[in-house]
């Protein structure tokens, strides 16, 4: 199948804002992103911009900084780079319907070849972001089931920084706020932030999404 067809098959994009595919890179061609997104479920998706487009895995529980969790993480369909910068509502009833944040976003360096080791199944990659840090492998174990660990380095904590870090890098909201202020279901997306914030929800309810202020320039 083409790059990002797979993609624009399960989206309508005359109900939903999500960028639509096409081809081209970043500036720095080794983009990362993690998005929080609660849709029927909270997970968080972690994408490498490999070959021009964002290779895309689904964490259910996040990444983990602790070197001896092994989180699992979900092959989906590739997303175009433009997804980077998405943050906002998926409308009920759309593929993925639900609020999503921008939670992390940065660079990678490849520890290995990143086009031939995602074929064979393991990924090794230094993340740049502003959460996510240090040497990480991605590796397969059978058919889009793959493990996400963290390498013992510098960066690596028992801290859960799912907890201690959720807002969005890009606007500082809560997944509640980003539901209020973009029209989604309010209620649903608070389920996905804890119940206890490091700081006031107030702070930044006037923040406005990526979809309105400045574009990464990554």
């Amino acid at each position: 199948m083409e790059p990002l067809k797979e993609y624009q098959q399960k989206r309508r994009f005359t109900k939903t804002t999500e960028p639509a595919p096409k081809k081209k890179s970043s500036r720095s061609g080794k983009l990362f992103v993690v998005q929080k997104h609660r849709a029927s479920h909270l997970h968080y998706d972690l994408r490498l911009e490999i070959d021009g487009v964002l290779k895309s895995w689904a964490v259910p529980k996040g990444p983990s900084l602790d070197p001896a969790v092994r989180r699992l993480a979900m092959a989906v369909e590739d997303h175009p780079i433009d997804y980077a910068d998405f943050e906002g509502i998926i409308p009920e009833g759309e593929y993925g319907g639900g609020t999503v944040m921008v939670w992390d976003r940065g660079t990678y360096i490849p520890e290995s070849q990143m086009t031939s080791d995602f074929g064979r199944g393991e990924l090794k990659f230094t993340l740049q972001g502003v959460k996510l840090k240090g040497s990480w492998v991605l590796v397969r174990t059978k058919g889009r089931q793959w493990l996400l660990i963290k390498h013992s380095d510098q960066y690596a904590s028992t801290a859960d920084i799912t907890l201690s870090d959720p807002r969005s890098v890009v606007t500082q909201r809560t997944l509640a706020e980003i539901a209020a202020d973009e029209g989604g279901n309010v209620a649903k997306a608070a389920t996905g932030d804890p119940a206890v914030l490091p700081r006031p929800v107030m702070d930044c309810r006037k923040r406005r999404s990526p979809a309105t202020s400045a574009k990464s320039s990554i």
